[in-house]
């Protein structure tokens, strides 16, 4: 049987459609369908580019920062030694008050109506010294008389008759009188001078009776000579023995009215005693009359530091002051760094008693501005010298520099040979 025209047109209309369709899946099919290199490259990283910053020219200062307590420098206690008393020592005036300056030469208390006088040295005053003392205590002394221009005579380490004066001479600048010698030093004075006196009647005696004799014209005078030749030679004695005993009567310095301190003046911080107390141990703590701010740091830090540098001493809020480092010290595994301000008015003295300031210590410094780089852009070549990246026309270009002073992030750079560096080019940091 032969379809009609009608119905083969259905057919083909039909398997048009579903050919047409197929053709949609498989192109959507394929389209889904993708190769290994073609998935590798669209899920690969993008190409690393350079991350540059510009070449500067600036001032580059090292500096040593840190915060550290403020407070008056070295503190010390201070004690009298009363064994030297034959009464109780009991605290009679002169009693300072908490902020008072010990100066030296002068009273910093009354102990039975006698000053104790500082004095700055090293040595305790740890015996009573009189004339024939001898001793490193006596050169201390010695020096320190000198040094305040009471004429102690020969400095060295004998206590002697220019030292008893010196002595003398301190207590008046002090307004004190002088120490008394011993009673028995003085009676042996007494009678030394007695002794003297006979001998100077016994001889005018002998000279009498020689006299005498040469006027009687006596054939034989070496008796009556004998007697002058022997008071003679007694007076001489008597009066050796007079010059011993007033030297030994001089001034004295009594144990317990001198104090020594390493330095002075000082600040007085706390009191022990009151008037109408004992002395027992401590009478007073003093620190050094200035203020210093205290700051640690580890020991590579301490090797850039030393005494005299400058300094800045900020409290905040605008209140800062220029100062210097007084002394690098090792303090157990640290050291302590003491800085000092030069000047302090009374309204900054009172800002900074016991409070934390931040210190700042310039180590080193550019002369005036350099060219200056990250110290990210620093590599090392093969011949260890270091190198930047410069980016110029996309392209990287690798110059050998020397360099310099490195500070807060950046390092001052100097390119070698022939090679170029301006201020702006491009130096890479990183990409």
């Amino acid at each position: 049987m032969t379809a009609s025209p009608k119905s083969r047109r259905r057919v083909l209309v039909g398997v048009s459609a579903v050919a047409t369709v197929s053709l949609g899946v498989g192109v959507a099919a394929g389209s889904r369908i993708t190769s290994p290199e073609d998935a590798a490259a669209k899920t690969a990283a993008p190409k690393a580019s350079q991350i540059t910053v510009p070449v500067e020219k600036k001032a580059l200062s090292s500096k040593v920062v840190g915060r550290g307590d403020a407070s008056f420098d070295g503190a010390v206690n201070i004690r009298v030694e009363t064994s030297g008393l034959t009464t109780p020592a009991i605290v009679t005036g002169k009693v300072p008050t908490v902020g008072s300056t010990i100066t030296e030469g002068k009273a910093l208390l009354e102990i039975t109506g006698r000053p104790v006088i500082g004095l700055a040295g090293v040595l305790p005053m740890y015996r009573t010294l009189s004339p024939g003392s001898r001793g490193p205590d006596v050169l201390q002394l010695e020096q320190t008389l000198d040094r305040l221009g009471l004429d102690p005579g020969d400095v060295d380490d004998e206590y002697d008759t220019d030292t008893s004066q010196a002595v003398e001479r301190l207590y008046e600048e002090a307004g004190y009188e002088a120490p008394e010698p011993d009673k028995q030093l003085t009676q042996a004075v007494d009678g030394a001078e007695k002794s003297v006196d006979q001998m100077k009647n016994a001889l005018r005696q002998a000279q009498a009776q020689l006299k005498q004799a040469k006027a009687a014209k006596a054939k034989d005078t070496s008796v009556q000579q004998g007697a002058v030749d022997d008071a003679e030679e007694n007076l001489a004695d008597a009066q050796e023995a007079l010059n011993e005993a007033e030297f030994k009567a001089g001034t004295p310095l009594p144990v317990s009215e001198i104090v020594y301190v390493k330095t002075l003046p000082r600040r007085v911080d706390d009191v022990k005693v009151e008037r109408g107390g004992t002395v027992n141990g401590v009478v007073m703590s003093a620190s050094g009359a200035s203020l210093v701010v205290t700051v640690k740091v580890d020991a590579a830090t301490a090797e850039r530091l030393k005494a005299g540098m400058a300094a800045s001493l900020d409290l905040g809020e605008g209140t800062a002051v220029a100062g210097k480092v007084r002394r690098v010290t090792k303090n157990g595994d640290q050291y302590d760094v003491v800085v000092a301000p030069n000047t302090l008015t009374a309204k900054q003295l009172a800002l900074f008693r016991d409070a934390n300031v931040r210190v700042t210590i310039p180590v080193k410094s550019t002369a005036g501005k350099v060219l200056a780089v990250p110290v990210a852009a620093l590599s090392s070549g093969p011949d260890g010298g270091s190198r930047i990246e410069v980016l110029r026309d996309g392209k990287v270009e690798l110059i050998p520099v020397t360099v310099g002073l490195s500070a807060d992030g950046y390092a001052q750079v100097t390119p070698s040979g022939d090679t170029k560096l301006s201020e702006g080019d491009q130096v890479v940091v990183g990409r």
